[in-house]
């Protein structure tokens, strides 16, 4: 924002520093204390670094591997140490944030701050549009019940069907056992989109890092603060 649009901020008690609300004037330091608008942090400090990677098939999304399997963090040319916000199954691919900012991946993986996920499911046979709403309805899974923002179907094929997902949290291969309890197991599936961050120029394996703004507008994304 501009800097009288900042100042405005202020004066109206949105701005707050180490969880005081903030006067003209104030000074941040960036390592020590913490800054948010609204309620939504605002990153500050230079060492914290977020990068969007697209991490491709057969990646583990863990630090490391007890079985000397290929890491996203094997991936990441960077001198800083970063790891995964949240999990893709190895046999997933598309979008995954890498961070040391421990605050930013909690926000990203909490459920209560509303953080989306979407995704590009191909899945097996022509699941009719109703088939599709069901999973906006609710299905029950074994560790409980899920269900989906939104669902709709983006393509159809003889043997096999585009269907787009938003969820609104991430549990152990959800998309995946959504669809086979409704019959209709995935083939293929894409992470495209986390909460308004996408990036169709990545190829799997590549990364860039995130600058402040994206970083802002990811976390203000939410229907939440907690």
């Amino acid at each position: 924002m501009s800097r009288r649009a900042a100042e405005e901020a202020i004066e109206a008690g949105r701005v707050t520093v180490g969880g005081e609300v903030a006067v003209l004037g104030d000074r941040v330091d960036p390592e020590n204390e913490s800054l948010h608008l609204d309620g939504v942090p605002v990153p500050v400090n230079p060492e914290l670094e977020t990068h969007l990677l697209y991490k491709p098939l057969g990646v583990i999304s863990t630090a490391s591997d007890p079985q000397g399997r290929e890491t996203v963090v094997d991936l990441m040319n960077t001198h800083v140490r970063l790891y995964p916000v949240g999990r893709l199954d190895a046999d997933s691919e598309g979008l995954l944030l890498m961070t040391n900012d421990g605050e930013t991946a909690n926000r990203v993986t909490h459920p209560r701050f509303g953080i989306t996920k979407t995704y590009l499911a191909q899945v097996q046979g022509t699941p009719a549009d109703s088939d599709v709403r069901s999973l906006t309805r609710g299905i029950d899974l074994d560790d409980g019940p899920a269900i989906a923002l939104e669902a709709r179907i983006v393509e159809r094929s003889k043997n096999s069907t585009l269907v787009e997902v938003v969820l609104g949290e991430g549990r152990n291969r959800e998309v995946r056992r959504m669809f086979d309890v409704i019959g209709f197991p995935v083939e293929r599936l894409v992470r495209t989109a986390i909460g308004p961050l996408t990036d169709n120029r990545l190829e799997p394996g590549q990364s860039r890092k995130l600058d402040a703004s994206e970083i802002q507008g990811l976390l203000s994304s939410g229907t939440a603060d907690g």
